[in-house]
C-alpha cells in the first residue's frame, strides 16, 4: 500500500532532531511508561518486583503519578476502582510470578465488573521464554496460561519496538465494550536493555465502538411499544456504559417499572415512581419479573444473584441488551441485541412508541410495600438502622466500596445509591478484602471527594497493610468495619445448611489500637453514634477508621 508524500508527518527541524537524536540512557521501560503518557494515562498503580525494576525506574523519567500498594491483589482491586470511576484504562505494573499471580484475584473481579486495567507484567530473560525450566527466579512454563482466563485478552513482547503497539493494542481492547482487564508481559531484559528508538509520541489506541443492528432494535421497540406489562431490569452495563439517563428516559416514555441489580446500583432513581429497586433475592420481585409479558434486560447476565439464585423463570418475551457476547442469552432464551447499553438504548428511545399505563406505578408501590411487610416480619431492626446510619452519613455524590460482607449484602437489596457509579462491591467475583484498596483506587481518581469503605473484620485483615498506603498517600477516605468475630455470612450460611460452623471464627486484633499504629485516627462506635461518627471521619481530611462491634443478620432468603 503506497502513501502520498503529502500525508507524510510534516516536522519541524527542532522535531526532526529529537527524533532522530533521542536522549541517552533510556531502555525499554522508558518506552512503557513513553507510550502510557502518550494515550493520555496520568496515573500508574503496582508494585515493583526484581524482573521489572526496569520499568519502575523509568518512572521516575515521566509525568506519571505512581501509586504503590503493599500487596499485588490490592494494587489490582485499586486499579478496577479507578477504572470505575474515571471511565479510563488503569495500568498496573506487575514483577514476574509470585508478583503477577498475586494480581489474579482482583483481574477476575475486574472482568466480572467490566473495569478497564492494563496488567503490564514483566517476564523472565527472553532466553528463557517457552517452557524450558532454565531456573531463572519466578519461573513459570507459562506465565500467560494463569491470566488467559481472566482477562480480555494477552499481549506478549519480545523486542523493546513491539512495546507501543502492543501497549496500545491492550488499551484499545481495555476500552472496547465491554471494558474490562488486559494482559501485556515484558520480559526483564527488554525492560532494561538500552534503546536507541525515537521517543514515543502520540498513540492511537481508538476503543471499537458496538452498536446495536437496526432490525434488531425494531423489533424490540415493536415488542415494548405494544407489551401489556413490560419491565426493565438495568445491570452493571447501564452503569458502566454511562446510560443512566436514557434508561430512565426509556422507562418514563413506556411506562415501565424498572428493577436495578446489584451491579447496577443507582442506574435508576430509587425514589422514583417506576423504581422497584434492588430487591431481586425475594420471591415478591421475582413474581413480578416472571408477569411481564416483555422484560427488557440492559447490561445484565440475569446471572445467579440477579435471577434470585437461577428460580426466575420469565413467561414472557425476554429482550436482551448486552455488550459481552458469551451472555446473550446465556440464561434464559431472548431477543438478543449485541450493543453498548448507550448505544441500544439511545437507539430504543428514538424507536420505540410512547405508551401510557397509569398503573404502573400502583403496582410497583403493592411490590414494594409486599417486600417491607416481609423484612418487618423478621425483626431485623439492627441491620435497618445500621445501613439507614451509613446513608445519612455518606454525601450524596461520594462513591462506597463494599467488601462481601453481611452489611453489603444488605445494601446490595436495601441501599439508595443515589447517584450512579458510586457504589462499588465485589459481588462480580465474589472475592474478599475488596473494599478498602478499591477505595484507595477512587480516592486516587477523584480527591475532591471523601470515600466510604465497608469490611467485616474478616475481609478487613486481607487488606489491613493499606492502611499504611492511604497514610503515606493521605488520601480521603474513611474505612468502615463491621466486627462480628468471623466470617459472618458463612456462619449464617454454615449454620442454615448443617447446623454448626467450621473455620469461621476468627481471632483478630484491636482494629482502632492497630489503625492508630500505623498513624491513621480510629474511633470505636456503636449503631446509635454510627452516623454521627462517620460523618465525622468523612468530612475529616485524610484517611480515619470507624470500627463498629456488631453481629447483624441476614434477611432470610426466598429462593430455598
Amino acid at each position: 500500500m503506497s502513501h502520498d508524500h503529502d500525508d507524510r508527518p510534516q516536522l519541524t527541524a527542532a522535531q526532526a532532531a529529537a527524533v532522530l537524536n533521542p536522549p541517552a540512557g533510556r531502555n525499554g521501560g522508558d518506552l512503557v511508561v513513553e507510550t502510557l503518557q502518550g494515550l493520555g494515562a496520568t496515573t500508574v498503580f503496582g508494585l515493583p518486583g526484581q524482573h521489572a525494576l526496569g520499568m519502575f525506574d523509568a518512572l521516575r523519567r515521566s509525568s506519571l503519578r505512581y501509586v504503590g500498594l503493599r500487596v499485588e491483589n490490592n494494587a489490582g482491586f485499586a486499579a478496577d476502582a479507578y477504572g470505575r470511576i474515571t471511565g479510563e484504562v488503569a495500568p498496573l505494573l506487575l514483577s514476574t510470578g509470585p508478583g503477577a499471580l498475586t494480581s489474579l484475584a482482583a483481574l477476575q473481579e475486574a472482568a466480572a465488573a467490566s473495569a478497564p486495567v492494563l496488567a503490564i507484567s514483566s517476564q523472565i530473560p527472553t532466553a528463557g521464554l517457552g517452557g524450558g525450566r532454565h531456573g531463572y527466579l519466578h519461573e513459570l512454563r507459562d506465565q500467560q496460561a494463569s491470566v488467559r482466563d481472566i482477562v480480555k485478552s494477552v499481549h506478549t513482547v519480545r523486542t523493546a519496538s513491539q512495546i507501543p503497539s502492543a501497549i496500545a493494542v491492550a488499551w484499545a481492547s481495555a476500552l472496547t465494550a465491554p471494558h474490562g482487564p488486559v494482559w501485556v508481559e515484558i520480559p526483564q531484559d527488554v525492560l532494561l536493555a538500552e534503546t536507541t528508538l525515537p521517543v514515543v509520541s502520540a498513540m492511537d489506541a481508538t476503543p471499537r465502538e458496538l452498536y446495536p443492528r437496526p432490525e434488531l432494535t425494531i423489533a424490540a421497540a415493536h415488542l415494548l411499544s405494544n407489551a401489556e406489562r413490560p419491565v426493565i431490569v438495568a445491570g452493571g452495563g447501564v452503569v458502566r456504559s454511562d446510560a443512566s439517563g436514557k434508561l430512565r428516559a426509556l422507562a418514563e416514555k413506556i411506562d415501565a417499572p424498572v428493577v436495578t441489580t446489584f451491579g447496577g446500583k443507582g442506574a435508576f432513581p430509587w425514589d422514583h415512581p417506576l423504581s422497584l429497586r434492588s430487591w431481586l433475592e425475594d420471591r415478591h420481585t421475582t413474581d413480578f419479573l416472571e408477569d411481564a409479558d416483555v422484560l427488557l434486560v440492559v447490561g445484565s447476565g440475569l446471572g445467579e444473584l440477579s435471577s434470585n439464585y437461577h428460580t426466575f423463570r420469565p413467561r414472557g418475551r425476554v429482550v436482551q441488551i448486552e455488550a459481552d457476547a458469551g451472555k446473550l442469552e446465556s440464561n434464559h432464551p431472548a431477543l438478543g441485541i449485541h450493543s453498548d447499553a448507550r448505544e441500544a438504548l439511545a437507539d430504543l428511545l428514538d424507536t420505540v412508541g410512547r405508551r401510557e399505563d397509569p398503573g404502573a406505578a400502583e403496582r410497583v408501590r403493592t411490590v414494594l410495600e409486599k417486600v417491607r411487610v416481609r423484612i418487618e416480619a423478621q425483626d431485623l431492626t439492627l441491620e435497618q438502622q445500621v445501613l439507614a446510619a451509613v446513608r445519612e452519613a455518606l454525601p450524596d455524590a461520594a462513591p462506597s466500596f463494599w467488601d462481601m460482607t453481611i452489611l453489603a449484602y444488605w445494601a446490595w437489596s436495601a441501599f439508595d445509591a443515589r447517584r450512579p457509579n458510586t457504589m462499588h462491591s465485589a459481588q462480580g467475583a465474589g472475592g474478599l478484602g475488596y473494599g478498602f484498596p478499591a477505595a484507595i483506587g477512587a480516592a486516587v481518581a477523584d480527591p475532591t471527594k471523601p470515600v466510604l469503605a465497608v469490611s467485616g473484620d474478616g475481609g478487613a485483615m486481607y487488606s489491613i497493610a493499606e492502611l499504611a498506603t492511604a497514610r503515606q498517600y493521605d488520601l480521603p477516605l474513611t474505612w468502615l468495619i463491621v466486627d462480628d468475630g468471623g466470617y459472618g455470612i458463612l456462619r449464617e450460611y454454615m449454620t442454615g445448611a448443617f447446623g454448626e460452623t467450621t473455620g469461621t471464627e476468627l481471632a483478630r486484633p484491636d482494629f482502632v489500637a492497630l489503625a492508630e499504629s500505623f498513624g491513621v485516627p480510629a474511633v470505636r462506635t456503636g449503631p446509635e453514634s454510627l452516623a454521627a461518627d462517620l460523618s465525622k471521619a468523612l468530612a475529616t481530611p485524610g484517611p480515619s477508621v470507624v470500627v463498629l462491634p456488631a453481629l447483624l443478620r441476614m434477611f432470610e432468603p426466598t429462593h430455598l
